[in-house]
């Protein structure tokens, strides 16, 4: 069994690699439907073992950037107009009219409404909640709304203060070494906006949105993430890779 050090310490290496290459397929280097070097070649590349290339594989299909089919290879799916996969987002943004930004509206330490889809998550009703808007820059309005509700753990004091290392709730994961391994994604109408909502969107009360959910496991099934976003149909759309 590894010990935390030996852990954290592969945990780096793969945030290493998954890093190096998200720049390549970021600055085009890799256009979308390039094949990846092989495991193998990887594992040389940047010399380390094949679990560590494997686990940043995996960091870079969650977001959003490669699918990696079983005993064929790992493919780029990034096109360049993708949400930014380290933000949080599995949607493809399909018009956005102009460059979009994202703004921070909380982080803090509560209670979640959706308790129940942690189940058996031991936080004890206790999670990091943090919420996010996109906009567009040119507009100012608002066009999706991310609510991210993380079981509380140690460590997580700091993050009040500093906020999310790189602005990124998958490089929140990483550092305290949660490697997302399963989880599901449901997606539905939502056909009136609430008040709330729709002042901070900057929106008319009744707008209809569309409404995701996704829940995210570790490899032994603890639930490491949930998240609710709520997407201006306009703008957004699902993308299936198979």
């Amino acid at each position: 069994m590894q010990s935390p050090k030996t852990q954290d310490i592969g945990v780096a290496k793969a945030e290493h690699v998954a890093l190096i290459l998200e720049g390549e397929i970021r600055r085009g280097q890799a256009p979308r439907g390039t094949a990846l070097a092989s495991e193998t070649e990887l594992t040389r590349r940047f010399a380390v073992s094949r679990n560590t290339v494997r686990r940043g594989l995996k960091l870079l299909v969650g977001r959003g950037l490669i699918t990696t089919r079983v005993g064929i290879g790992s493919f780029v799916t990034y096109d360049g107009s993708t949400i930014d996969g380290a933000q949080g987002w599995s949607v493809a943004l399909s018009r956005a009219g102009g460059e979009v930004e994202t703004r921070l509206l909380t982080i803090r330490r509560g209670p979640c409404a959706r308790a129940d889809a942690f189940r058996d998550d031991g936080a004890g009703g206790d999670y990091l909640c943090v919420d996010r808007m996109r906009f567009c820059r040119g507009t100012g309005q608002g066009i999706s709304l991310e609510r991210s509700r993380l079981p509380w753990r140690e460590g997580f004091e700091a993050l009040l203060e500093t906020g999310l290392p790189g602005g990124s709730i998958n490089s929140t994961l990483s550092a305290f070494g949660l490697i997302p391994a399963s989880g599901c994604e449901g997606a539905g109408v939502l056909p009136a906006l609430a008040e709330p909502e729709a002042k901070v969107l900057g929106r008319s009360p009744g707008t209809p949105m569309l409404r995701l959910e996704r829940l995210v496991r570790d490899a032994e099934g603890a639930c490491i993430e949930y998240v609710e976003s709520l997407l201006d149909p306009a703008h957004f759309g699902l993308r299936v890779e198979f």
